[in-house]
Order: structure tokens, then C-alpha cells, then sequence
């Protein structure tokens, strides 16, 4: 009876194949728990977007790549968000993850454009453009964004070919004819650029920027009172829309109308007060006005907002001139000759040349 006796638990051994399948049991409820948790942040990330909370967004889809390192989906939209915050560098990255998981995903490459679009680096968003219209070639928006490269690398004729086959896939796509009609703009074909204008307003009579495009057309038309109308029209679409007062105020400065140009480019300068081309237009008045003090200090603030802005220099060098400042206006005009203003040139070449 001195012996006290131990209870132990019994322990069956498994076979080789049970504990195969034990573990395979036990990875798969692992990656089960994992897609679930995955797909879960995937979820998050989409309503995030969707509420326009694009770095929160991000976050979630980068936990949800995380998890789940091919899910396609999840790259994508991280991708896309990455583009909306300006992410460029960090967007091109997620998407060469996902071109690799997935090399003919026309969007992808699309995505990948825009974001070297972002970064100006306009051959590489071509190429990125080309390969996804060759993936798909019914992607108006490729089209669309291709039309955009070639507008800002100056090549309007071709931005108005690639806006036009945008608008053949997506007859609703104003942003397309109204570049288009900024294209034509720039070629001189007036006429066509104002049929684009009225096809957005038609659609959608409310766009401010369309109805300042209208206004700066019929400027170089010089028909002045029809510019004057739709800078006014923009103006009461959206009564904060600081481009519509500078432009009406140059047509009131241009007219003679001082005192009307200065109520414009002071109130643009009050919604936009780092907006250079009006404290330069201001000045404009000012020393249309004889009062070349006052056209000195709205040059110089001009300059100080924008210091690229040449026609500000010949401003502040007209000014200095009346005010026996010589030397300074020919300072000023030399700068501006040198960021290539033709007044400049010409100021400087009359005046301060040896």
C-alpha cells in the first residue's frame, strides 16, 4: 500500500500518412484564415477608396498584398490609389508586382502609364499605353490619356487624333472634347475647337474651365464681347473660378478699361493669392494708369510668386524705367530675354544693348 500509484495519459502514435494528412489539414485551415484575413483588408481598402480615403485605402491593400502575396486584385486597386495621392514612384512599383503576376492585364499597364505620366517621364508612359491598347484596343481612356502626352509634349495634331479615337469608343467622354477643342485651339482652327466646346456644354452646361476655354477661343477670334460673355458665364457657374476673373480683367485691360481689369485681377488674387499672372496683369494697369510705384510692387510681387514668370520681369523693368532706374530695368529685361519673352528682347536689344 506504500506505493502510490501514477495516472498517465496515453499516447497513440500516428502512422507517416495520418500525420501527412494531419498537416495538411492544418495548412490549409492556416491558408483558409489567411485568405479570409486578406480578403478582409481587401474589403476595407475598397470602401476606403470608394469614401476617397486613398492613403487609408493603401494601407489596407497593403496588408492585404501582405497576406496574400498574388492577389491580383488587391495590387491593382493599391496600385490606382497610389496614382490618386500622386504616389508615383511607390504606384509603379506595385504595379510591376502585379504586371509580373499577371503580363497581359491591360489596365495594368494602363495604371503604370499614368504613373510615369506623373513623373514625366512621357516615353515610358507611351510605351505603357501602347501595351495596354494592344492588350486592348477598346480602352478609350488609353486613348484619352495618350491624347494628353502628346498635348503637353506640344504635338496638337497628334493629341487631337488620339482625343478622337478616345471619343469614337466613349461618345460621353467630355474631357475629350474639350481637349480636343483645346487642341484645335492651338492649331488655329478656332471654328472646330468652339463645335468640341458646345458638344461638352451641351452635355454638361454648368463647366466652368469650358466655358474660360470658350472665352480664351473668341479672344484669339478678337471677337472681345463674346469672350467677355463666357468669362462672365464662367464666372457665374463658379464664382471662385480665379482664371475667368484674370482673363476677363486682360480683355478690360487690353479695351482700356482700367479700373474694371483691376476689380478682376484683385479678385483673383483674393481666391488665389499666389497667383503670379495676375499681380503681373495688376501691374499692367498700374502702369497703364502712370502710377509706376504701384506698377513696381505688383511686378515684384508677381516675381516673388513665381520667379519663371518673364512677362512679370518686363513689367517690373517698364516700371523701373519711368522711374529713372535704368540700370534695374535693364537687369529685368536681360532676364527676361533669357527665359525666351520676345518684349524683353526687344526692350533690351533698344535700350540697354552696347
Amino acid at each position: 500500500m506504500g506505493t502510490s500509484l501514477l495516472s498517465y495519459g496515453q499516447v497513440d502514435e500516428l502512422t507517416p500518412e495520418e500525420q501527412a494528412y494531419r498537416d495538411s489539414i492544418t495548412a490549409l485551415n492556416l491558408e483558409n484564415e489567411t485568405t479570409a484575413n486578406s480578403q478582409e483588408a481587401y474589403n476595407k481598402g475598397i470602401e476606403l477608396f470608394s469614401a476617397k480615403k486613398y492613403k487609408q485605402a493603401i494601407e489596407q491593400f497593403g496588408i492585404s498584398v501582405q497576406l496574400d502575396p498574388n492577389f491580383t486584385a488587391a495590387f491593382y486597386n493599391k496600385g490606382v490609389a497610389e496614382n490618386e495621392v500622386s504616389s508615383f514612384s511607390e504606384a509603379i512599383k506595385t504595379l510591376d508586382k502585379l504586371i509580373q503576376l499577371k503580363p497581359n492585364y491591360s489596365k495594368a499597364f494602363f495604371q503604370r502609364g499614368r504613373s510615369f505620366q506623373g513623373l514625366n517621364q512621357y516615353v515610358k508612359a507611351e510605351n505603357d499605353y501602347d501595351a495596354s491598347l494592344k492588350l486592348d484596343s477598346e480602352n478609350a481612356k488609353a486613348y484619352y490619356n495618350y491624347g494628353t502626352l502628346r498635348f503637353l509634349q506640344l504635338d496638337y495634331i497628334g493629341a487631337a487624333n488620339y482625343f478622337t479615337k478616345a471619343i469614337n469608343l466613349d461618345k460621353e467622354m467630355i474631357n475629350a472634347y474639350n481637349d480636343r477643342g483645346s487642341s484645335y485651339r492651338m492649331m488655329g482652327e478656332y471654328n472646330k475647337a468652339l463645335t468640341d466646346y458646345a458638344t461638352v456644354l451641351r452635355k454638361n452646361p454648368k463647366m466652368a474651365f469650358v466655358l474660360n476655354n470658350v472665352g480664351s477661343t473668341k479672344v484669339k477670334m478678337k471677337d472681345y464681347s463674346g469672350a467677355l460673355a463666357s468669362f462672365s458665364q464662367a464666372i457665374s457657374v463658379d464664382p471662385n473660378f480665379h482664371l475667368s476673373y484674370n482673363n476677363r480683367g486682360v480683355v478690360h485691360m487690353n479695351q482700356g478699361r482700367l479700373d474694371a481689369a483691376q476689380k478682376d485681377f484683385n479678385k483673383a488674387l483674393e481666391i488665389k493669392a499666389d497667383y503670379s499672372a495676375a499681380a503681373s496683369n495688376l501691374s499692367g494697369t498700374f502702369f497703364q494708369a502712370k502710377e509706376y510705384k504701384k506698377a513696381l510692387q505688383s511686378a515684384s510681387k508677381a516675381i516673388k510668386l513665381d520667379k519663371e514668370n518673364g512677362s512679370a520681369y518686363v513689367n517690373r523693368a517698364n516700371a523701373k524705367e519711368m522711374l529713372r532706374d535704368m540700370d534695374g530695368a535693364c537687369d529685368d529685361w536681360h532676364k527676361a530675354k533669357q527665359m525666351g519673352i520676345e518684349a524683353g528682347k526687344t526692350y533690351y536689344a533698344g535700350n540697354c544693348a552696347n
